[in-house]
């Protein structure tokens, strides 16, 4: 028995780690299945995607498709074709994908239509907004997914809601807070840290990627100089995503007191996330990191597909208006933030309860 196991972007690395370990703990005692790692190219930065498998040992994937940029029309043609191309030389059992990026939705298509089933991590989860490519992505992957692995009861019900059968729906947990857990005591400074004279709990995080927050260079303007004067004179660390960065030579000078720095590697960025003040992000991953580690966190959106981490954990959704975020720093300043709880199941175990059900599923 085979399992693909896909991964195309910084995000699938983080959730594929703990299942890639818990089938080699499993190997131990069985070999009832093995894995073929295929990691499709869609990112391509080394500090966006290799330094991952070093930081997070992951062995080197077992096929590289190579695909690379390019819009989101050919980046899913390119993913399609080249693994229409792999399953037919070599097909798998089962066909698992991440997430909610390109190469998740193109794998789970391609496999189907080779009548490959397919297995679906983080599955259920909804922000209601069709203008996220990543809300496309998850609806697509779901329809056609024949094993549903969720991270939360609101996924559940999103799934039963859409007339999913409960028998293909697995409450299973978030590998992505597995892969946090086990890495914890690993966290390390980055090079820059003594160099900005960075302090624990005395500067923020600030990730944006989004095009609403980013393409729009009087509202990205905006919402730079509106964190700036909020963070009262604190720094800023800017990890500048590669689609932010395109848009950055155009801003022209920019606030004092933001430090502008290249994306970090696992271990280096969640130690910043662990020891700041608090978090500004767009992103949904962040917002399970910063509930689990305790940290106060703000999401520039309207939306959010991770609704728990807003009802039990430490976030709070702002919105995108750059004055809306006014109110949440007055609340941190004057030590009022919320305490958040750990949603259940995130327990560091959910690569466990996955392999666990995918052997009952292949050997039934």
């Amino acid at each position: 028995m085979l399992i693909d196991l896909i991964a195309g972007a910084r995000p699938n690395f983080m959730k594929i780690a703990s299942i890639i370990q818990a089938i080699e703990k499993r190997a131990e005692i069985s070999k009832a299945f093995g894995y073929r790692l295929v990691h499709t190219g869609q990112h391509y930065d080394q500090n966006m995607s290799a330094t991952f498998f070093s930081q997070l040992g992951i062995p080197e994937p077992d096929v590289n498709l190579g695909v690379g940029s390019g819009s989101q029309a050919e980046q899913t043609a390119g993913i399609m074709t080249a693994y229409e191309n792999l399953l037919v030389e070599k097909p798998c059992n089962l066909c698992l994908v991440v997430g909610d990026v390109t190469s998740t939705m193109s794998c789970a298509i391609t496999a189907q239509k080779l009548k490959t089933e397919v297995a679906h991590v983080e599955a259920g989860i909804r922000s209601n907004d069709w203008s996220m490519p990543e809300e496309i992505n998850r609806m697509v992957t779901d329809s056609i997914s024949n094993y549903c692995f969720t991270t939360s009861e609101n996924a559940n019900q999103n799934l039963i809601s859409l007339g999913v059968p409960n028998d293909r729906i697995f409450f299973v947990g978030n590998t992505m807070i597995d892969t946090l857990l086990k890495n914890m005591d690993r966290f390390c400074k980055p090079s820059f840290w003594d160099e900005l004279h960075l302090q624990k709990q005395d500067y923020f995080v600030l990730t944006l990627h989004r095009p609403g927050n980013v393409d729009e260079a009087e509202n990205f303007i905006s919402l730079l100089t509106t964190i700036e004067q909020c963070a009262r004179g604190k720094t800023v660390v800017y990890p500048v995503h590669p689609r932010s960065a395109k848009n950055m030579s155009s801003l022209g000078s920019l606030t004092s007191n933001i430090a502008f720095i290249e994306p970090q590697p696992y271990l280096e960025f969640n130690y910043l996330v662990q020891n700041a003040k608090a978090v500004i992000t767009d992103s949904g991953g962040i917002t399970e990191e910063t509930t689990v580690m305790g940290i106060p966190c703000m999401t520039l959106r309207d939306s959010t597909e991770r609704p728990e981490t807003i009802s039990m954990g430490t976030n709070e959704l702002v919105g995108t208006e750059p004055e809306n975020l006014i109110p949440y720093f007055d609340c941190l300043f004057q030590g009022n933030w919320k305490e958040g709880k750990i949603p259940p199941k995130w327990d560091g175990k959910t690569g466990d309860r996955i392999v666990g059900h995918i052997e009952e599923i292949l050997l039934a």
